[in-house]
């Protein structure tokens, strides 16, 4: 049986990025029969990456790890508008991105592969950092905790995305799980 390819982007989000890619190291290992996980990194999620202590395991752990060169670099947005994957999802989703996905802006490796995915159909599952208005509680690298206040715009965007077709909002790592369990019956 052929696996099918899944497009996994990381944005420079560090909202629960420990834990998002904890759930996709799990979720490799169950599936690993079904599905080809390829990772495609951001400029800014390389940095975050790195800053977690995460960049060089996640080589080990993944067999395929891109690092955004430009918008088309590596071609993410070509092999999916031909159908090379089964499903894309963007986690975390820092709020620049999806407001550039509300607002249509392809000018970045993962905004360019997202809306050309809306484009040809293919189903995006997005895991915003800002998902709720209010105040929420980050864990920086060092383990301290950061407060942010997640503003109605950034909100609003979320609420747009999620109403596009074939445009699924995720609000935790957990959430991965049950995508992939939707597509492992497909």
């Amino acid at each position: 049986m052929k696996k099918r390819k899944i497009a996994w982007g990381i944005t420079g989000s560090g909202d629960k990025l420990i834990e998002t890619v904890e759930v996709l190291r799990k979720i490799k290992e169950e599936y690993e029969e079904e599905f080809d996980i390829r990772v495609y990194v951001s400029k800014a999620g390389d940095q975050v990456l790195k800053y977690y202590g995460l960049f060089k395991q996640m080589n080990v752990d993944f067999d395929r790890v891109w690092v955004e060169i430009n918008a088309n670099a590596p071609f993410l947005a070509g092999q999916i508008q031909l159908g090379s994957f089964e499903f894309m999802l963007i986690a975390p989703a820092t709020s620049n991105t999806v407001a550039k996905i509300s607002l249509r802006l392809a000018d970045s490796l993962l905004t360019n592969a997202a809306v050309m995915a809306q484009k040809a159909s293919v189903p995006i599952y997005i895991m915003p950092s800002d998902i709720e208005e209010g105040t929420t509680i980050t864990q920086l690298p060092d383990g301290r905790d950061l407060e942010l206040t997640i503003r109605k715009e950034d909100v609003e965007h979320v609420k747009k995305v999620g109403s596009m077709e074939n445009t699924y909002i995720l609000k935790s790592p957990e959430d991965i799980y049950e995508v992939f369990q939707k597509h492992a019956k497909s």
